[in-house]
């Protein structure tokens, strides 16, 4: 019985392309929908992001590459793109089309980007996005002339509105069909193509001259990425195979200490260098200086194209993203604005997330008690109950505060903000070493560290990169949030001020996350002037048009974070809550403690005898829990952390916690309970209830002050130490990082309790 057509064919491959804030990812997601996985490229650390489409019955497999101005690769993700683009990249499927995402409101710009594209001889698809903003803008567009002119389809698209998104896939569809490009002209000066052609025949004759390569010479990607080495029956023995794609050998001919130079020299030898110059200075000499030659024949080409195609209607006046940003990027009201958007989430987090809060706390009660109802006292009770809902039902009541948090970050991404605040603070992170660049990857690192460490791949200077991946743990992630949240909640009072506008809880929560930003400055200082030595590099800003912001598109991000909360709650936190619960029940005999438990659950609730059961249980419980080796560690380390003003259940949870910082509440939700100190308030009452045995409360505003500056500045996450490591192929680095913000954690935390006994 014969298959039906195309039932076993591999799925085409696509390419997503595109400027940055042109809309790509949200375009990306139109078209693939849930179907997204990601991964790394085979032999590199560059992450991918692939999304499956069915375009009626023909399967793609749909490649999101990283947001790039021009295919001049001056980072390592840039130059992967460039690889897999001209399908250089080793074990990489060939890519079969091109889609290029462009801006409907700056079409010249974008055009530069798709000139190079033009020139890969892949079938290539223009999606014209943000059609909807040009539109209300009074800008018309005749896409029939630029498709003409172009060469190739123009799709008019709104992926924010899913306008246009079928329109897209019927012309991807139709450009698979075709099987090959239409020829393309050639942008730059034809001398170019014949410096070109003789670099490479020059290189050829290089190669032929050396020494034969081995298979130890030739890696599939630049060694600090990580690379690894070809094996030996894979090593080409033709010179001309160890050669890049004709356009990559352009790029190093144009981009003096650019991605496609340092691969070259990784390939074929520091000797190569002399081959390169003395044909640059060949091509200098025919047309001047090679990067304005490139920028003068590509902006004259898309102006040509663009002939008849662009009109603007007279709309009476400035826009409106031009009369926002006379306020929102002014030097000092747009400062002052910043700040103001930052204390608006951060008091909307306390204002919007006390309900949902209270009703996961109710829930996670009544579980608890339904179990308690269904059996009776002992080991298998406890653990559900002490360790896993005590533990990740800790955690869990922080969710909505936590998807509160992305969701404004979302928003101000969205609507265009970003970027601005990307501007205002380029000055001010100049003075101190880092440029505008490292702005989103730090902003990055307020979700998460790991996204924004990964983030500094955008960053072309290795310096500046490295010195951004060391200060962006020190933004503090959506996992530091519950610490703050319960001790804020516990021992700062809800004042008001602003008639209620603004509230205590919510200025102590803001100068939590000030404390990462403040002690980033020294920390990038002086990286800058030891270990990363040099200038700033200079820094290129895009601003995009405001637009209102994707409802779809900011709760698909809201809902990956919260999921990816849960995911981590049910299982790094629920493992590390059986841990700790079996840690704080051995070895010690319960056998006591649940025949009280059992008189207790039996007794009338008025019988006069139960306050006394109760107390025993209690005291059983604590001497239990002092006695047991959770018990045995932490009374080993409560000398270290005495002069921080914590006591060994609080030094026990931060050392627990190193692997993952919201650990510590699952930690000290178990502690409590098993030592008996629940509350009606949950582990809030817990703590605010625990006494040393002399009576005196271990917890009071200096003591939660000094584990909340402790958990802003120190190192524990695995996870981005471990990103770390991959990202600068070094151990090095991660290690610095950990050494430094645990030392500055340690000191800072004793600073703040020894300073703050005096006032409090």
């Amino acid at each position: 019985m014969l298959s039906p057509p195309n039932a076993t064919a591999a799925p085409a491959r696509v390419a997503l392309v595109g400027n940055p804030n042109t809309g790509k990812s949200t375009l990306f997601n139109a078209l693939a929908g849930m179907n997204v996985r990601t991964g790394n490229y085979p032999g590199v650390t560059i992450e991918k992001k692939l999304g499956r489409c069915d375009l009626g019955g023909q399967a793609i497999d749909l490649l999101d590459l990283p947001g790039t101005y021009s295919l001049a690769p001056r980072s390592p993700d840039e130059l992967v793109a460039v690889e897999v683009l001209t399908d250089d990249l080793p074990h990489e499927p060939p890519v079969e089309l091109i889609i290029c995402v462009v801006n409907a409101m700056m079409l010249q710009r974008n055009l530069f980007l798709v000139s190079q594209l033009l020139e890969l001889d892949k079938p290539v698809v223009i999606a014209l996005n943000m059609i909807d903003s040009a539109r209300a803008r009074g800008v018309s567009i005749d896409v029939q002339r630029l498709s003409k002119q172009l060469g190739v389809p123009v799709i008019c698209t709104s992926a924010s509105k899913r306008e246009g998104i079928s329109e897209l896939k019927d012309a991807i569809k139709r450009g698979l069909q075709h099987h090959g490009a239409t020829s393309r002209d050639r942008v730059l000066p034809e001398v170019f193509y014949q410096v070109r052609d003789g670099f490479r025949e020059s290189l050829v004759s290089h190669m032929n001259a050396a020494q034969p390569v081995g298979a130890g010479d030739l890696t599939t990607a630049d060694d600090s990425m990580g690379g690894s080495r070809l094996p030996e029956s894979e090593v080409p023995r033709d010179p001309r195979e160890l050669l890049p794609d004709d356009y990559l050998i352009e790029r190093m001919l144009l981009d003096r200490g650019g991605e496609s130079e340092r691969r070259l020299l990784g390939r074929l030898g520091p000797d190569a260098a002399e081959t390169l110059s003395s044909w640059r200075a060949k091509l200098a000499a025919e047309v001047g200086d090679p990067i304005d030659m490139e920028c003068n024949a590509r902006y004259s080409w898309a102006r040509q194209k663009l002939a008849g195609v662009v009109g603007e209607e007279p709309d009476g006046g400035a826009s409106v993203t031009d009369w926002l940003d006379q306020v929102l990027t002014h030097r000092v009201w747009g400062l002052i604005c910043f700040v103001l958007v930052m204390f608006l989430i951060f008091q909307s987090i306390y204002s919007f997330a006390s309900w949902p809060m209270d009703r996961i706390d109710e829930a996670t009660g009544a579980i608890s008690d339904t179990i308690t109802s269904l059996m009776a006292p002992g080991m298998l009770r406890s653990l559900i109950t002490d360790g896993v809902i005590a533990g990740v039902g800790g955690v869990l009541i922080f969710l909505p505060q936590i998807a509160l948090l992305f969701f404004f970050l979302a928003l101000l991404e969205d609507c265009g903000y970003m970027a601005r605040a990307s501007f205002l603070v380029d000055r001010l992170m100049t003075a101190f070493g880092l440029s505008g660049k490292s702005f989103l990857p730090m902003m990055s690192s307020f979700a998460c560290a790991v996204p924004g460490v990964m983030a500094t791949r955008v960053i072309e200077n290795r310096r500046d990169r490295f010195a951004t991946i060391m200060v962006a743990p020190l933004m503090s992630c959506s996992a530091r949030l519950p610490v703050y949240l319960l001790l804020i909640a516990a021992f700062i009072p809800a004042t008001t001020y602003l008639g209620g506008f603004l509230s205590l809880p919510a200025i102590v929560l803001m100068s939590m996350y000030a404390v990462g930003v403040v002690v980033a400055i020294p920390v990038s200082l002086i990286l800058k002037k030891t270990l990363l030595r040099g200038e700033v590099a200079p820094f290129v800003l895009e601003l995009p048009e405001y637009k209102v912001p994707s409802i779809r598109v900011v709760l698909w991000r809201v809902w990956e974070a919260s999921r990816a909360f849960v995911v981590r709650a049910g299982t790094l936190i629920f493992a590390a809550s059986i841990v700790i619960w079996f840690a704080g029940y051995w070895p010690g005999d319960h056998s006591r403690q649940y025949e009280l438990q059992a008189r207790l659950e039996a007794i009338d609730p008025e019988d006069a005898s139960r306050e006394a059961i109760a107390t025993e249980l209690k005291s059983e419980r604590a001497r239990l829990l002092e006695e047991s080796t959770l018990g045995q560690i932490g009374h080993a380390i409560e000398p270290a952390v005495a002069p921080l003003g914590w006591d060994w259940k609080i030094g026990v949870g931060a050392v627990a916690s190193f692997p993952a910082r919201e650990v510590i509440i699952a930690t000290l939700g178990t502690i409590y309970s098993l030592g008996g100190e629940e509350d009606e308030e949950g582990l809030i009452g817990a703590i605010r209830s625990s006494k040393y045995p002399d009576g005196t409360p271990v917890y009071s505003i200096p003591v939660a002050l000094s584990i909340m500056v402790f958990f802003a500045l120190c190192a524990q996450c695995m996870s981005t130490l471990l990103v770390i490591q991959r990202e600068t192929n070094s151990w090095f680095w991660p290690a610095l990082s950990f050494t430094y913000m645990t030392v500055l954690a340690y000191l800072g935390a004793m600073v703040t309790y020894q300073v703050g006994t005096r006032f409090f």
